[in-house]
């Protein structure tokens, strides 16, 4: 059956929905089963203080990854996970950790018991959000650690004692190379997004900083695929594991409509961008570099779509008011690179779009799956050009969708289906900019202007110290380059 578009219309393609088969465990990996699901909190056996906490956000029954794994968790059991971003995954691992953890008297200087290791900045920011209204409920210190953000706090903050830090690889590896920070009472720890983690080049640290925790300790590795390095640390970091897989992110919605659209030239792929984006809904778009990030987004602002872009290149400030901007409605469109989206849980996105083929169908996968949460509609659009039509077959045929894109223009009805009602378009001025402060963005606070343009601390891929990137990014309103002329920044 073909792909549903808005209003009941088929998709701009002829072939199947999206979806194809999720990626078995290969061979060397033993898994065993779970235990039967938890019914309710309280059966499952987590404190009071924690449950009324739970109460308190209004969270009254576990999701289902939550009902799978609370049971091995608290049975001290290593669990491999198989669940998209937004099932709830967060509070799968984070709400067992908080119970063990909870009544073992204060933390000790520089010596966390609890890991969560996660691929990006972003990612542990919303983990630290999710994890720290309990954490106070149950007397526990929490800290994040990323760049990117004053390491001298982090240090502070763990010479004063934390029970749980939540952690990218190289600020972590930075923090233990200087001593801050001890791994080796750590008594649980979880890997989140281990694939894309493995993505990054993350794997040589991931195993270092494992290596320098306990090896008799509890480990929760979480993963929407299980690639070859995935693999290499469950048999290597993971004996003997349950699997839980619930909800895996490579198996597509039945909600999720693909389209595959082509514009004529690059004018005309802006134009059509514009088009989607011009609804009233939230869309998320995605870029392969910094450059085409920060171009695309101040071309929809111009042509009065509120947009922002998000990248490894802005200020960490910056990343997190735009966004804070984007989940509250300041901007109805975020302009994103692979890397700096990974992992963002932001409800209501109803249009997802592709500015020119993904690298691989994998990221097509993980892309498509920042919508559709929930049982929720929502569209993937791939927004191609002629010479890409080879790849963009591929990519579909890797999702079983025997199609080819079609020759559209920005004022074709689906189009305008995709796009939803239009919302009014507004000045450029009027636009609350996260980018460049001066309060007017979202939550208040902002960079100075003069320091719009300095880049962040960023996470490198090698094993040590997180890489720093200390050249000018380029000129605002510059046009992007091509894929096959210009290579991706680091996002």
């Amino acid at each position: 059956a073909g792909g549903r578009g808005a209003g009941g219309r088929g998709p701009r393609y002829s072939g199947s929905r999206s979806g194809g088969p999720a990626r078995p465990a290969g061979p060397t990996i033993t898994t065993r089963e779970p235990r039967p699901p938890a019914e309710s909190f309280e059966a499952a056996g987590l404190p009071r203080r924690l449950i009324k906490a739970l109460a308190d956000r209004d969270i009254a029954a576990p999701f289902p990854v939550q009902a799978s794994t609370l049971p091995d968790v608290l049975a001290g059991e290593n669990v491999l996970g198989r669940a998209r971003t937004g099932s709830g995954k967060t509070l799968a691992f984070g709400l067992p950790l908080l119970a063990r953890l909870a009544g073992q008297g204060p933390a000790q200087p520089r010596r966390p018991r609890a890991l969560v290791l996660v691929p990006t900045r972003e990612l542990a920011q919303q983990v630290n959000d999710a994890l720290e209204p309990l954490t106070k409920a149950l007397n526990l210190r929490l800290a994040p650690v990323y760049g990117g953000t004053s390491i001298s706090r982090q240090i502070s903050a763990l010479r004063r004692g934390v029970h749980l830090v939540v952690a990218t690889p190289g600020r972590l590896t930075d923090l233990v190379e200087r001593g801050a920070c001890v791994l080796d009472g750590i008594e649980i720890t979880v890997l989140d997004e281990a694939d894309f983690m493995c993505d990054l080049g993350f794997l040589p640290a991931v195993k270092a900083l494992l290596d320098a925790t306990p090896a008799d300790g509890q480990r929760l590795l979480f993963s929407a695929t299980l690639d070859r390095e995935v693999e290499v640390l469950v048999r290597d970091y993971l004996p003997d594991p349950v699997l839980v897989a619930v909800d895996s992110e490579v198996s597509q919605v039945t909600t999720l409509a693909r389209h595959a659209l082509e514009a004529v030239d690059r004018a005309a792929q802006v134009a059509l961008v514009t088009a989607l984006a011009g609804g009233s809904g939230r869309t998320l778009v995605f870029v392969r570099t910094q450059r085409d990030a920060d171009w695309v987004a101040e071309s929809l602002s111009r042509a009065g779509v509120p947009a922002e872009p998000l990248h490894g290149g802005m200020p960490q400030g910056a990343r997190t008011r735009a966004l804070a901007g984007f989940t509250d409605g300041f901007y109805r469109v975020l302009v994103a690179t692979d890397v700096a989206a990974r992992g963002i849980h932001v409800d209501g996105i109803r249009l997802v779009v592709h500015l020119g083929p993904p690298e691989d169908a994998k990221t097509y996968q993980h892309r498509g799956g920042r919508t559709a949460r929930a049982g929720a509609d929502g569209a993937d659009v791939l927004v191609t050009l002629p010479a890409e039509r080879g790849k963009v077959r591929g990519l579909l045929r890797a999702v079983g969708i025997e199609a080819r894109p079609i020759p559209t223009t920005a004022d074709d009805p689906i189009v305008l289906e995709l796009a939803g009602p239009p919302a009014p378009r507004i000045s450029k001025d009027e636009i609350p900019l996260a980018r460049t402060g001066g309060g007017r963005g979202p939550r208040g606070g902002g960079t100075p202007r003069g320091n719009e343009h300095r880049p962040a601390r960023r996470e490198g891929h090698r094993f040590g110290r997180p890489a720093t990137g200390h050249g000018r990014p380029p000129r605002r309103g510059a046009a992007p380059g091509t894929a096959s002329t210009a290579p991706a920044p680091t996002a």
